[in-house]
């Protein structure tokens, strides 16, 4: 019976083979698909975090957010807002952070919650209601609005609606222009408030119309 001795054993001991002895071959390494994997995902994912927190860093700018809620119609005190270090998507027009002292003293065209970024369209100068003007707030249900979502600065006109037996007066039916300059949800009946602004004489029709619930909105062209 030949005898095996490992190629580590005669290495070692540095002794020649005997007769009918032979080197038994060398164990074979077995290779993990399943670990080379992992280890390359793992290597390939820090690549990516790491690109990844690079440009959030390079691309963050200093911007204007606020500290504090400030409503609409309200003087935007410096106090109000506060400088962060954010990466924004353009789109949105932020304010740069070295822009505050433009900011201060003008009024919020709209809710500006605390902690939302600032932008153009949230300041302005006027004073809401503009002089001349009144603001009304009307409880509509969702088959009295647009299914196009309303937005601030919409124009629209209250339309008076027939009444309970659905009767409808001869005629057109009245309308009265205004300017759309807030949106709230009543959490109770689920119905949209719209603020609109409407000429000064005009807002005790509009207040009485919204308080029998008769009426509607109609979105006019935003163009123009």
């Amino acid at each position: 019976m030949a005898i095996t001795t490992s190629i580590h054993d005669a290495v070692e001991t540095g002794a020649p083979l005997a007769p009918g002895e032979r080197l038994a071959p060398p164990p074979k390494l077995r290779r993990r698909p399943t670990l080379i994997a992992a280890a390359v995902a793992a290597i390939s994912l820090g690549a990516l975090l790491s690109v990844w927190a690079f440009n959030s860093t390079s691309n963050a700018e200093d911007i204007l957010a606020m500290r504090q809620t400030v409503e609409r119609g309200q003087v935007i005190d410096r106090e109000d807002l506060v400088s962060v270090k954010v990466g924004v998507d353009p789109a949105l027009n932020p304010l740069a952070a070295d822009q505050i002292d433009m900011i201060v003293g003008k009024r919020a065209a709209m809710d500006m919650p605390a902690g939302g970024v600032v932008t153009a369209e949230q300041v302005t100068d006027q004073v809401i209601p503009a002089l001349g003007e009144s603001i009304v707030g009307i409880s509509l249900s969702p088959g009295l609005l647009p299914a196009e979502e309303l937005r601030v600065g919409d124009p629209v006109r209250v339309v008076t609606t027939p009444g309970q037996q659905g009767e409808v007066t001869a005629g057109d039916p009245d309308a009265i222009a205004a300017v759309v300059v807030g949106l709230t949800t009543d959490p109770i009946t689920g119905n949209t408030i719209v603020n609109v602004q409407v000429p000064f004489g005009d807002a005790p029709t509009v207040a009485a119309r919204a308080a029998t619930g008769k009426v509607a909105l109609v979105l006019d062209s935003r163009e123009g």
